[in-house]
């Protein structure tokens, strides 16, 4: 689910004019998903749902993710951590299957 999308790129070309290259920022998840790591670590609220930014480079298009599980591990909780890794499982395939 697209909770919200930011083009940080638009706010680059304000000041920099049309040549500045994409930005996207795309906040997504499932609310499902979220709902199991808030129940063992309610902090998790505060990464989910994930980020997604694709960027224009000069050596092309790139698109960069913060693994849930990144988030989690200092918690500690296992049941959160499984939840988490199985996101990012997703969230990696995803993004593999739309960038080729």
């Amino acid at each position: 689910m697209l909770f919200a999308e930011f083009d940080l790129g638009d706010i680059l070309r304000r000041e920099a004019g049309s040549r500045t290259p994409k930005i996207i920022r795309l906040v997504i998840g499932n609310p499902l998903i979220m709902k199991e790591m808030v129940k063992h670590v309610p902090d998790a609220g505060s990464y989910a749902p994930v980020t997604v930014l694709i960027d224009e480079r000069s050596d092309g298009v790139h698109v960069s993710y913060d693994k849930m599980e990144s988030f989690l591990l200092p918690y500690g909780n296992s049941d959160a951590l499984s939840v988490a890794r199985n996101l990012d499982a997703k969230i990696t395939t995803l993004l593999r299957e739309c960038a080729s």
